[in-house]
């Protein structure tokens, strides 16, 4: 009751500086909070995520006949590990909820029109970016094997990988991952509020169709293009698809607007005969 009057107070949602710096700290709290869960679940899954990423470097030792393994640097460095690993997972885990908190932050300044889009593109953004994680996991035995391709086959060649580097490197390919899913959301927020159309996303298609293949080649560079291939098809799928409902939206937007304009034409001509015979 008291938000519904405070929103009548205050319809455009307004606050000072110091409330927006309150809010702001208490939505990273509540975020925070969320991640406690995360933290304790990445903890346990740890051991048997750790085995998961490092078996590429067992398929290779088997395949190749080369040394491929992990080394743990000092004495506190697989603690260190652990603790930033779960961190990471924490984060994935609690995506939802501080997607949720960084939409709640924003939506006070928002009108209820905006609002109500808001909140439909944050419930796309959860699956997508967790979409996007699993789909960085996939394509992650690939990305091993293809950067230590280069090793000489023998017996006597080795690839001892510092685990920081390793596991840093495999959580930082799933978080682009995740967010290069969110740019379809991206795209059609700014065309949502009038910033950019969708005839102007889709003249640079020629650039996103080949920026999309070189870092397809990248993280896929297995010998067949197949592999490639699946991991091009989505992110350009997610991207003419987010360009379709950008110019679907603009032509029901430039029919409302041309809508308004009769209408307003419509009433000038109304009212125009009748201001003439008050002057008479």
């Amino acid at each position: 009751m008291s938000e519904t009057k405070g929103r009548k107070a205050n319809p455009e949602g307004r606050m000072p500086l110091k409330e927006h710096l309150v809010e702001a700290r208490n939505r990273l709290f509540k975020s925070a909070l969320a991640m406690i869960p995360g933290v304790v679940i990445g903890w346990i899954l740890y051991d048997p995520l750790l085995v998961a990423l490092t078996q590429p470097l067992r398929d290779i030792s088997h395949d190749r006949n080369i040394v491929a393994t992990l080394n743990f640097q000092g004495v506190t460095t697989s603690f260190d590990l652990k603790i930033q690993i779960s961190l990471i997972l924490g984060l994935i885990i609690a995506s939802p909820v501080w997607i949720y908190q960084l939409w709640a932050f924003i939506t006070p300044g928002l009108t209820k029109k905006e609002r109500r889009y808001t909140l439909s593109y944050m419930f796309a953004s959860v699956p997508l970016f967790l979409a996007g994680i699993y789909a960085g996991w996939m394509i992650w035995p690939n990305i091993v094997k293809a950067l230590t391709s280069f090793t000489p086959a023998d017996s006597e060649s080795a690839n001892i990988i510092t685990a920081l580097e390793y596991l840093q490197f495999a959580m930082q390919l799933m978080l682009f991952m995740g967010a290069a899913f969110l740019v379809p959301v991206l795209l059609f927020a700014l065309n949502a509020i009038g910033l950019v159309r969708g005839k102007t996303y889709l003249k640079a298609w020629r650039f996103t169709i080949l920026g999309v293949t070189i870092v397809s080649a990248m993280a896929a560079p297995g010998s067949d293009v197949m592999s490639m291939f699946f991991l091009a098809a989505p992110l350009l799928i997610l991207y003419f698809g987010a360009i379709g409902l950008c110019i679907l939206n603009d032509k029901r937007r430039d029919r409302r607007d041309a809508k308004k304009t009769e209408e307003s034409e419509a009433n000038a001509d109304v009212a125009t005969p009748s201001t003439d015979l008050e002057k008479l």
